[in-house]
């Protein structure tokens, strides 16, 4: 029997999302993961730009130096930064090696960029000089570096693809809002568009991004009871304005350092949507992110009909194309319709349609939701006109079965010999009280496993003894093993 990693990744590599690359920890996307990403990424991009945010891009390699700027910064990341040293490689064609030209070494190393907000801020101290440069909303789609070594497909790779926003602000209220606005942003997109339900909180000091004053976080729970962030924005005080010396003339002319965010969410997401809702069969995509939202297939037995079948499921197609439905038709003839509505139940796709000589004669289809596993038969015209609203009902049942489940797995305890026979047996979100310490964070997370994912935001005070020491608390916090 496979475990849920071992299904994982049979399910990521059959689906054709993604595969090993020969680089450990790397990935290389296919076409049909490469889509879905565009899915994801689309609609947060216009969601950035209504909300005033622009794309740049930066340069991928930063200097050392800047790294050592931010003290913080420089130390959360020290272990997982790729540094380049050379420029050239020397070759030896009798023994066909090669190796870096020892002539040829970098003044200074550059580090393959592992987050953005030094060299961004370094372009911040020359775009910056009144406070009539801010709010400057600045959103950057691009790859970033940090050395894994425990690899998975999508949740954890050494090279990932993800959106990086870096914001500078007059004030520091408002660039809490602004932090606070991109985390109810993630929250909204992962909800409606992914399906994943989401608990919303703020990290503890020593959770905290490197460099970050204050990190919000959105946090869900997989079909294994394990945890995931899904989605981090970072309050950064005038941390990175002070390393930088990045200031600004307010309005009394008075020179002040401006205040920052940072947030990003990555392709981790497309392993979020997997571990969510996928089965035994492979892939549940969610309508709204599916590249295929609808399969159409022929059916046919003898030769003679097959141009018929064919001609009809065509015609479906169109249709389904002229509402703005992304459909594929599959009239492959070297596959029987068997293989074919198992492929493509592993790949995910919402509907099916399938149209057979019976079909013809009675003017209807088959259709067969992914989720459910409901067959059914219409009469074409009401399929095509119920198209829109089945696809959204799938998207709330989809959310509605994903949350049912996550709450399922929400327990509530002051025991601790109760709180790791949950974590061992069970997994899981485990409310609990904590005193506040990392002494106790980090020993309770050695003991169990389990880290502090957050602390909610909107749960109410409760004062109550911490599970582990047995001090006053104030609040329950959300305790899971993660990913």
């Amino acid at each position: 029997m496979q475990t849920v990693s071992e299904w994982y990744t049979t399910i990521v590599e059959r689906a054709g999302l993604a595969e090993h690359s020969p680089v450990r920890g790397c990935m290389t996307i296919k076409p049909y993961g490469w889509a879905l990403w565009e899915n994801i990424q689309r609609p947060l991009d216009e969601a950035f730009k209504a909300t005033g945010h622009q794309n740049a891009y930066f340069p991928i390699f930063i200097p050392l130096s800047f790294l050592a700027r931010e003290a913080q910064h420089v130390e959360g990341f020290a272990q997982e930064c790729a540094v380049v040293t050379h420029y050239r490689i020397k070759t030896d064609t009798a023994t066909r090696s090669v190796s870096p030209d020892p002539e040829a070494s970098l003044e200074e190393p550059l580090v393959v960029r592992p987050t953005s907000e030094t060299i961004i801020w370094h372009s911040f101290k020359d775009w910056i000089h009144s406070y009539r440069d801010l709010p400057l909303l600045i959103n950057q789609w691009a790859n970033v570096v940090r050395w894994e070594k425990r690899p998975r497909l999508f949740l954890r790779t050494a090279e990932f693809l993800w959106q990086e926003g870096h914001t500078a602000h007059a004030t520091a209220e408002e660039a809490l809002q602004e932090a606070r606005m991109i985390l109810d942003l993630y929250a909204s997109f992962v909800q409606e568009y992914l399906a994943i339900p989401v608990i919303k909180g703020v990290k503890t000091p020593n959770e905290r991004f490197a460099g970050a004053v204050e990190t919000f976080t959105i946090e869900t729970l997989l079909i294994d009871g394990k945890a995931l962030q899904a989605g981090t924005s970072h309050f950064l005080g005038q941390n990175f304005a002070r390393a930088f010396d990045v200031k600004f003339l307010n309005a009394q002319n008075e020179l002040e350092y401006v205040w920052a965010t940072s947030w990003g969410v990555s392709t981790r997401l497309i392993g979020a949507v997997i571990l969510s809702h996928g089965d035994e069969k492979g892939l549940i995509l969610p309508p709204r992110i599916a590249p295929i939202q609808v399969v159409v297939i022929p059916i046919w037995r003898k030769e003679e009909e097959q141009a018929a079948v064919t001609q009809k499921a065509r015609e479906v197609t169109e249709q389904l194309k002229a509402k703005g439905i992304r459909v594929k038709l599959d009239d492959d003839p070297q596959h029987r319709p068997g293989w074919k509505f198992n492929e493509w139940e592993l790949r995910g796709v919402p509907l099916r349609f399938a149209v057979g000589p019976r079909d013809l004669e009675a003017g209807t289809v088959e259709v067969a939701w992914r989720h459910s596993a409901h067959k059914s038969t219409y009469p074409q015209s009401e399929a095509i006109a119920r198209i829109e609203e089945w696809l959204m009902d799938i998207q709330k049942g989809l959310f509605d079965r994903a949350k049912a489940r996550m709450e399922s797995q929400i327990y509530r305890t002051d025991n601790y010999t109760e709180m790791r026979e949950i974590l061992e047996e069970k997994g899981g979100f485990i409310f609990a009280h904590w005193d506040g310490t990392t002494e106790t964070e980090l020993a309770i997370k050695e003991e169990t496993g389990a880290t502090i994912r957050c602390i909610p935001l909107e749960m109410p005070s409760e004062e109550g003894r911490c599970i582990y020491t047995g001090r006053p608390s104030s609040q329950r916090v959300l305790f899971a093993k993660a990913y």
